[in-house]
């Protein structure tokens, strides 16, 4: 096999496959026309040969400067294709630039697309997260744009919060000057920015000298493609010595993006250059044109599939490499066929940047939808600052309210960049609004509570001024009456609320504990009490009633007042109050009256017993029972209401139904009842 064949043969095993690159997401026009591969003239060639034979005599540092400059002459606008020509340069200078990021980048073609994240719906503790794990598990170069996006998020969402905390300080009557907040995740937050900055520091003083490096060896490489035309030796070894300088130049690594463009312009011009060259073997020329003809028409394919992706983004991304591959990896292709293979990869990238441009249309009105809903939020916001609020409970209420829509708010996603800041401002000029009046009110509630605690105070002097009056009914109706004054004076600061409490509730038992003491000696008084009631009980088994209902009541009254006369009985005799109750159900049993009307009677006494206690403790418990058993039968009401909405097309005669109606208003005689014990126990307050 011939040395040519074999070149050959290792040309056609080359595949092309195209990458997945960095996005780099950029407006673009209308696709370009090919560069680059403009056949030179005779007239060309002969100047830029004077140019080679003059440059081998310069230094190095003046051939970097001179390779780095050059620039391959373009065709020549007419007034026809000038606009056109405009348009394809803008896109083919954007995929440029991003290659040419790429180009001094760490060079690794196997990258990952890391996920850019909703950083605007996302709290502070959860910015700091991800910025975190962004820092410990990825290559610093490639989270850049996430990092500063995260940091303004950051930044603008600590602000909101700083400026809320100012505003509560001055609000408690703070001095401007002396305000000061720090916050356990703004240190954290920091500390990460900060490792951050440290890795990228260190990152790209290294890449500094690999950058230098990498250009002076593609220049070296170059001067080497010079060398070739001129070389005296068997055509088949410089045409090899030209593909290992080919292969050299793709191995090599990347360098400074702002050199990239001028030095591969450099390199490919001296690649056409050899080409031309290679006309004194048109059979090795046409064979390398046929294997980059293969490879382009391979690139062109895969542009034409991806022009009928759906996925706008991704395809623009792999366009870019496949830029990158059709300028970096291939040479020419015969004359009679760049102008038309040109085309089509042109037409493709066409379609592919139009389907982009339209996706960002799409996304514009994504973004218009949502600022609609965040000016909805900032306006519930600016509706809810201005109700008339002016009770603790709704205000908890609304700042409940508040919050959800701040959350809303994070989570409506981005709005158009032109009004990003715009939209940013209203709504923390809403909040902030809002937080003015919450906080005049508190400062005005703080003030309410600071005359509580002065009543407060006064009550406890008056309690522990009496606690040793030997004056038991004065006394006692005193100690009453600051209780019920105590109750019906409003909310102290918390920090108060239970020392003062408790200082009260000392003063007043060691009243009441004393008074106990004292009716100690009365013990007798409730023991023959206890006798004389148990007599009552005893005479209450024999008796007889009349079955005249007025008379018959009128009995069970007057041995209830019997029973009220005798008076108390010892405190651990007081059961026998629940066997003169049984007692008492006998006897109503056999009359013929309202179940309400003999509950009333009933409760009525209970009250009386209940009242003649030294301390309120055993009323406040009855009327607790009673508001629990009111609340109950509500919600048993409410309950069998909802259940009745269920029977759709069903007879008011059904048994079902039937037995509900029973319920509801079984529950609501019920109900009944028990307010009005309610509104008794509420007229000995």
């Amino acid at each position: 096999m011939s040395e040519l064949e074999n070149l050959q043969e290792a040309d056609g095993n080359q595949e092309i496959k195209p990458k997945k690159i960095k996005s780099k997401e950029k407006s673009a026009e209308d696709t370009a026309a090919e560069p680059n591969h403009v056949e030179s003239t005779p007239e060309s060639n002969t100047q830029e040969v004077d140019a080679l034979d003059q440059s081998t005599h310069q230094s190095k540092e003046d051939l970097k400067e001179t390779e780095a400059s050059k620039v391959i002459e373009e065709p020549k606008e007419t007034e026809s294709t000038k606009p056109v020509l405009d348009e394809q340069d803008d896109l083919l200078n954007e995929i440029d630039e991003s290659n040419a990021e790429d180009a001094e980048d760490d060079g690794n073609k196997e990258r990952h697309i890391i996920e850019v994240k909703d950083y605007d719906t996302m709290s502070l503790e959860a910015l700091t997260a991800e910025l975190e794990k962004l820092v410990k598990s990825e290559k610093v170069q490639a989270i850049k744009n996430h990092v500063e996006e995260i940091n303004n998020e950051f930044k603008t969402k600590f602000q909101s919060l700083l400026d809320e905390k100012k505003e509560e300080f001055l609000s408690d009557g703070g001095n401007e000057i002396d305000f000061y907040y720090s916050s356990p995740i703004q240190n954290r937050f920091k500390t990460t920015y900060k490792a951050y900055k440290n890795k990228l520091y260190e990152h790209y003083k290294s890449l500094e000298q690999n950058l230098k490096q990498n250009l002076e060896d593609k220049l070296d490489i170059i001067e080497e493609l010079k060398g070739l035309i001129n070389v005296e030796e068997n055509i088949n070894t410089t045409y090899k010595h030209f593909k290992e300088l080919q292969e050299r130049w793709r191995n090599t690594g990347p360098i400074p993006r702002d050199k990239y463009n001028n030095a591969w312009n450099s390199y490919h011009h001296h690649v056409e250059m050899f080409y031309d060259f290679l006309h004194l073997n048109r059979e090795l020329r046409d064979l390398d044109f046929k294997h980059n003809l293969e490879k382009k028409l391979m690139i062109i394919e895969r542009a034409e599939e991806l022009s009928k992706d759906n996925d706008a983004l991704h395809s623009f991304r792999e366009l870019q490499e496949l830029h990158k591959m059709w300028k970096e990896e291939l040479g020419p292709v015969a004359r009679e066929q760049r102008e038309d293979i040109w085309n089509r990869f042109k037409n493709a990238t066409k379609i592919i940047n139009e389907k982009r441009q339209k996706f960002y249309q799409e996304i514009d009105k994504v973004y218009e939808k949502n600022l609609e809903k965040k000016q909805d939020i900032i306006q519930a916001i600016q509706a809810i600052s201005t109700e008339d609020i002016t009770s603790h409970s709704i205000w908890q209420k609304k700042i409940k309210d508040i919050d959800a829509l701040r959350e809303s708010f994070f989570n409506a996603g981005k709005v158009p960049v032109k009004v990003n800041e715009e939209t940013w401002a209203h709504f923390k000029d809403a909040v902030r609004a809002f937080n003015k009046r919450k906080n005049l009110f508190y400062k005005g509630l703080k003030k309410e509570q600071y005359k509580n605690l002065q009543k407060k105070l006064e009550l406890i002097k008056i309690a522990e001024d009496n606690k040793n009056n030997e004056d038991i009914p004065t006394t006692m109706a005193l100690m009453k009456k600051i209780q019920s004054d105590w109750k019906k004076i409003g909310h102290v600061p918390r920090k108060d609320s239970d020392k003062i409490w408790k200082q009260f509730k000392s003063a007043c038992n060691f009243f009441f504990d004393k008074l106990h003491a004292s009716k100690n000696a009365a013990n007798n008084l409730e023991a023959e009490a206890y006798t004389k009631k148990m007599t009552l009980l005893d005479s209450m088994k024999n008796l007889t009633l009349t079955h005249d209902k007025e008379k018959d009541l009128e009995i069970i009254k007057n041995t209830i007042t019997q029973w009220k006369e005798i008076g108390r009985v010892p405190n651990d005799k007081r059961f026998i109050e629940g066997k003169f109750n049984k007692n008492l159900d006998e006897l109503f049993s056999k009359l013929k009256m309202d179940k309400n009307d003999i509950e009333l009677i009933k409760f009525e006494n209970k009250l009386e017993v209940l009242s003649n206690d030294d301390d309120n403790r055993n009323l406040d418990n009855e009327r607790a029972f009673i508001r629990k058993k009111i609340d109950e039968l509500k919600s048993q009401i409410n309950q069998l209401e909802n259940n009745l909405q269920f029977f759709t097309n069903v007879d008011d005669d059904n048994p079902l139904v039937k037995e509900v109606h029973k319920n509801i208003k079984g529950h609501k005689d019920s109900l009944k009842l028990w307010k009005t014990k309610l509104s008794k126990i509420k007229e000995l307050y």
